[in-house]
């Protein structure tokens, strides 16, 4: 089945052709173990931050799966993929009979990426089925990431995990588990990867072929939270730039500090600028509530409270602009505005 290949930052190996893994041992021999003895879950929803390697560990574990389709006579650990067998090159190309995965589609007209995973991505899990129904292989589907997945999709899936045909694997990604729906969760054996340590970080990084220079690499590990795609970002599409940018709005007034808005909105809304908008929202969103939680902890129940409403708010109005296509730079010089306001 061919896949869709999109959100691959620069510099990043694909899930489907990456053979390392850093930093999730244990949840690999889980994954093992429990396949191996015949009674694993038809359902696992992988979650953990965005950028942990939770996409290289479902990949990985299809190609475990599929590489040894008798459980009794799997391998004990999963090692890592050979890239030249005929499981690896099929699913590195898309080409896998037996493993279907489910992403944002592009939209054919505009060439972009959806929004969402939509309803018709999901049928192709049920014409997927339908086809392989009949080869007694295993039959693997990667939702990449659920979160995506807009109301009619969710639905959908809820519906083939009620009743999973026989020999079928979901392997269910998740940045964030309690956006999805509730039914969904309960119907998935929930497995969390944790963000990375400095260590593992670093070797997955130098695996990329990526040094950070002397003195920014302490920098580089605490602004990435343990997360790849937040250090290639911050490496490779001038993240650090932009919490530079911010930090100057927070920190002056005035007409400086509207003249620093209007430049970082700018480098917000410019073409081609999703990867480094997604950035700075979700830094945006972890400045706010760290606040929140820093005046909660020093007993400033209003402030904190205020800060939590802020966030609210802020999360609302970007995913409104968002879904609705509005002017970008307006929104971020709106938000900022009203972030200023609430911090004088």
């Amino acid at each position: 089945m061919s896949e869709e290949r999109s959100g691959v930052l620069d510099g990043a190996i694909p899930p489907t052709e990456n053979t390392r893994l850093f930093g999730h041992e244990a949840a690999e021999e889980f994954l093992a173990h429990s396949y191996r003895s015949g009674k694993g879950h038809h359902a696992v929803l992988i979650e953990g931050p965005e950028g942990v390697g939770k996409a290289t560990l479902a990949f990985r574990f299809a190609n475990y799966v599929l590489s040894n389709p008798e459980p009794a006579t799997a391998p004990e650990r999963m090692a890592d993929p050979n890239p030249a067998s005929a499981v690896s090159r099929q699913i590195a190309s898309g080409a896998s009979h037996n493993l279907l995965h489910l992403a944002r589609p592009t939209d054919e007209k505009t060439g972009k990426v959806k929004s969402a995973i939509t309803v018709d991505e999901v049928r192709r899990a049920g014409k997927f089925f339908s086809q392989t129904s009949g080869t007694g292989n295993w039959r693997i589907v990667i939702i990449d990431p659920a979160d995506d997945m807009n109301r009619s999709a969710a639905n959908a899936i809820l519906k083939i995990l009620e009743e999973p045909p026989k020999r079928a694997l979901f392997l269910v990604l998740s940045h964030a588990p309690g956006k999805l729906l509730p039914t969904i969760r309960s119907r998935c054996l929930p497995l969390r990867l944790a963000p990375l340590d400095d260590q593992a970080l670093g070797s997955a990084l130098s695996n990329l072929g990526i040094a950070a220079g002397e003195g920014q690499t302490a920098a580089l590990l605490t602004e990435a939270k343990g997360s790849v795609s937040e250090a290639l970002k911050l490496l490779n599409y001038g993240g650090g730039d932009i919490i530079a940018a911010y930090q100057q709005v927070i920190a002056s007034e005035g007409p400086t500090a509207r003249k620093a808005m209007h430049r970082l909105a700018d480098a917000l809304s410019a073409k081609d600028s999703e990867t480094i908008f997604s950035f700075f929202v979700s830094h945006l969103g972890d400045d706010i509530m760290g606040r929140a939680r820093a005046a909660a902890i020093e007993g400033h129940v209003v402030a904190a409270e205020r800060m939590a409403r802020l966030y609210s708010e802020v999360t609302e109005r970007l995913t409104v602009s968002q879904a609705y296509n509005l002017d970008r730079k307006q929104t971020i010089l709106t938000v900022l505005g009203e972030l200023k306001q609430q911090l004088s």
